[in-house]
């Protein structure tokens, strides 16, 4: 009896050794985990689903020849530089500060031609370039080493993303208008980068080209600037002597086309609040109710204002509430 026993004890422990080989060849990779490398089966749903964008990663500061980047999850990030190049894989890029991973519209400020690249590295390690592009972004953007761009964060939907993800260029998008171009480039700054989050509307190149004169004159048209001690002293006696010496009617005369000149120009120019610049329809149309304005297409943006306002005292006073609504960037442009 007793070998009948040993018997069945080594058949058991046969059977054992087979079950454990066979789970361990089929459920691990062979490699330990301190290695970071997943199965087969996982990491591709890793890099194709929609979780391959979370979590966004920033990591600490660090420094580039003594200037310190601060990674942070800037949205509306929209900045002016050059390109640099590097080595990654697929249509993505590096950037020094903007979450891993991201996703940014990238413009070459020779072309105008617009792409949309996935963020995935830190870089590019100089002060003098802004964004650093694979050789697969490089190529479709036709861009080489110290190329003008403009970088500008957007949220595309899952199905660009997923191309991206898997390698593939993304949809192609409109070329921006030379005029706007024309603006960016003179946002350049000799080296290094510039942000774009400061100005007027850069999305716009009608507001940003008319901006100066309208902060350096006032709301007055510069032909009457030089008049106005003149007409503020001029009317006062108007008001309180309509039936004066007819040498003072001539000399009033010959000051009234002032105030006259400056009510026209009030009613024919205007004003406009713009709130904001969108790539996505969907995303202006939701801003435009939540202000009462409109919408307006400009190249491949989506312009969202309201009014217009006859003065822009009255802008001014619209604008305190368009910002309240979480626009703080919304700003009164001219509307001619």
């Amino acid at each position: 009896m007793r070998l009948p026993g040993d018997v069945r004890f080594g058949a058991l422990a046969a059977l054992s050794f087979v079950l454990l080989t066979g789970c361990g060849a089929g459920g691990s990779s062979g490699y330990p985990k301190s290695a970071g490398i997943a199965p087969v089966g996982q990491d591709s749903v890793v890099k194709r689903g929609p979780a391959a964008d979370y979590p966004m990663v920033l990591g600490d500061p660090f420094t580039i020849d003594g200037e310190t980047y601060t990674p942070s999850d800037t949205l509306n990030y929209d900045r002016v530089g050059y390109a640099a190049l590097d080595q990654g894989d697929g249509v993505t890029a590096a950037s020094k500060t903007l979450p891993l991973p991201s996703y940014v519209e990238i413009t070459s400020l020779e072309t105008g031609k617009t792409i949309l690249v996935r963020v995935e590295r830190r870089g590019p390690m100089t002060n003098s370039r802004l964004v650093a592009l694979s050789p697969d972004a490089a190529s479709q953007l036709a861009a080489s080493d110290g190329t003008p761009v403009r970088v500008r964060r957007v949220n595309p939907p899952e199905i660009e993303r997923a191309e991206l993800r898997t390698g593939r260029p993304a949809g192609e998008r409109l070329e921006t208008p030379k005029s706007l171009v024309e603006v960016l480039k003179r946002k350049l700054p000799p080296s290094g980068e510039a942000s774009l989050r400061s100005t007027v509307s850069p999305a716009d190149p009608v507001a940003t080209s008319v901006k100066a004169p309208r902060e350096t004159k006032g709301p007055k048209k510069p032909p009457i600037v030089d008049k106005a001690p003149a007409e503020g002293y001029a009317l006062k006696p108007l008001a309180t002597a309509p039936a004066a010496p007819p040498v003072a009617s001539s000399s009033a005369a010959k000051q009234k086309p002032a105030p006259t000149e400056k009510s026209k120009a009030d009613i024919s120019d205007g004003f406009l609040i713009q709130a904001g610049a969108f790539s996505v329809k969907g995303n202006a149309d939701r801003a435009a109710r939540s202000v009462g304005g409109s919408v307006t297409r400009s190249g491949n943006l989506y312009l969202v204002r309201s009014g217009p306002y006859r003065t822009r005292g009255q802008a001014e006073a619209a604008l305190v509430k368009v910002r309240a609504a979480g626009y703080s960037d919304a700003r009164v442009i001219p509307t001619s």
